[in-house]
């Protein structure tokens, strides 16, 4: 297992429970990838802006007895605070359905009707959504699952997996505070503008959220898999870290093992791939690609790679921040108190188009999405001390081809600023410590080509279908090798079925081996 980040434990995990003896490679001097948390100041920061929500939708915990190495969840009463810069109309996501609208029904009321139709034409996809998600991605299956459920809700996700974000939101929403927050944890995390043909299943973020109930693992992110990590050592599994892959040995059309970057050779016959897919078929193959993937590796190298796009701050707090949206949330919802929770400070319309043009020319918006958390105050586990709190600030877009480089930017000291003004007056002067993670760090600490963390941009059809096999069914054209990881479906984000799913796929291969075994 090439790759130690949360789909590469998983995968891991699932084979060496299975009796398959398995070593996992991992570059950094520690596993967990973009889902670890690290020491900064004396607190702990997620390395990600990470509330874990689709992965809870899989059965992990039991299938890898992962509350037995550690791992539990916390959950706040809302899901999120949406607020914008201009400071007005704010309004909360809560995990119940009706509590959300009895909130709209207070601050925004001439959006309750859209909201329950929105529902009613939205929670059957997201219920067939998470159904695909717990699925390996082969036709057969997926169409019995969708015979299972009737059918219900698969024309709409086929039509909406075609539309854009913003054509499906519309139709729903008037008020554009309605529509931006899905706009922002959708299209814009994924980099793409909400008028994007593709992007229409962005429309799903308020729904899935009424499905799965997100939370944090006690102690932050890295504790999920830190859990993962221990039930793999559990049943034998090995882990090497500052281990870097620099090619692999292939022979007659079948992978032979992997040469590390001081020269050894590691010999096995089956290699899982748990990295940025362009390097398994450019850097690690190119030249010396056999004949059954010629056309694969030529397709990879015409491939654009994009850029990082994605920053975040994270600060040790001498206080509670309060949000200036908590005065009237607390009015309009009673028993609702809104510091604690997850908070999207969404642009305008008209503010994203600007950060999208920005973008182009490396810039930062004057307004940018701002995702806002201060995860000590639901976890004192984060903080280094009971008078001191976490900040984590995580902005968008903010270009890896910044004018100048990232290291001599004043922008992160501007975003801290964005982040005082949606603040009672004063938040400023309680950062204490804080530092930047820009596209470039992202880079060198973890190895993320141009500081981009790689995503599945394909569709529920194109996995149904089967189209790029190697992503959406895990398998490549040299036998034995096998991709898992963010850059395969599902994989955006931390979800784990990549994880859990290849190994699926993996055992399926083994155990057609001579007498069942490997």
């Amino acid at each position: 297992m090439v790759g130690g980040g949360h789909n590469g434990l998983l995968c891991a995990a699932y084979l060496a429970r299975a009796g398959v003896d398995t070593l996992v490679l991992e570059a950094r001097p520690t596993a967990g990838g973009c889902a670890s948390t690290v020491e900064g100041f004396g607190a702990r920061f997620n390395v990600c802006h990470c509330t874990h929500s689709l992965i809870r939708t899989l059965p992990l915990v039991d299938e890898l007895d992962l509350d037995d190495h550690g791992l539990s969840y916390l959950s706040t009463d809302a899901d999120s605070v949406f607020s914008f810069h201009d400071g007005r109309d704010p309004w909360v996501l809560f995990h119940d359905a009706e509590r959300t609208i009895e909130g709209l029904a207070a601050t925004h009321p001439g959006s309750v009707s859209g909201y329950r139709r929105y529902l009613a034409d939205s929670l059957p996809v997201a219920d067939l959504l998470l159904d695909m998600l717990r699925t390996p991605p082969t036709a057969p299956r997926m169409a019995a699952m969708a015979l299972r459920r009737r059918a219900r809700g698969l024309g709409r996700l086929l039509r909406w997996s075609r539309a854009s974000a913003s054509e499906i939101l519309d139709h729903y929403f008037d008020d554009w505070r309605l529509v931006m927050p899905a706009v922002g944890m959708g299209p814009t995390v994924w980099g793409l503008a909400p008028e994007t043909p593709g992007t229409g299943l962005a429309a799903l973020a308020y729904s899935i959220r009424h499905r799965v109930q997100s939370g944090r693992p006690t102690g932050g992110s890295g504790a999920l898999v830190d859990a993962i990590r221990g039930s793999f050592e559990a049943a034998g599994g090995r882990i090497r870290c500052g281990t870097r892959v620099e090619s692999l040995l292939v022979s007659n059309g079948l992978v032979e093992g992997v040469v590390l970057s001081d020269g050894t050779r590691l010999r096995t016959g089956t290699v899982v791939a748990a990295c940025d897919p362009s390097d398994v078929f450019v850097r690690w193959l190119g030249d010396d690609a056999p004949q059954s993937a010629s056309r694969l590796v030529g397709r990879w190298r015409r491939r654009s790679r994009p850029k990082g796009y994605e920053s975040k701050v994270d600060a040790v707090l001498g206080g509670i921040p309060v949000p200036m949206a908590a005065a009237g949330l607390r009015e309009h919802i009673p028993g609702f108190d809104p510091v604690g929770h997850t908070m999207v400070v969404s642009p305008s319309p008209d503010e994203l188009i600007q950060a999208h043009q920005r973008r182009a020319y490396g810039r930062v918006a004057d307004r940018p999405t701002l995702l806002i958390d201060v995860p000590s105050l639901v976890d004192p586990m984060m903080s280094p001390a009971a008078d001191r709190h976490v900040l984590s600030l995580e902005v968008l877009f903010t270009p890896y081809n910044h004018p100048g480089g990232w290291r001599s930017s004043t922008e992160p000291d501007r975003w801290l600023d964005l982040w005082a003004d949606q603040m009672v007056p004063g938040a400023r002067d309680l950062v204490l410590e804080w530092r930047a993670m820009t596209p470039d760090r992202y880079e060198t600490e973890f190895s993320l080509h141009q500081g981009y963390s790689p995503a599945w941009a394909g569709s529920p059809l194109d996995v149904f279908l089967g189209r790029a096999p190697e992503l959406t069914r895990y398998r490549t054209p040299i036998a034995g090798l096998f991709l898992t990881g963010a850059g395969t479906y599902p994989g955006a984000g931390i979800i784990g079925a990549a994880g859990r799913n290849a190994a699926r796929v993996v055992l399926s291969d083994l155990r057609r081996l001579p007498g069942g075994v490997w």
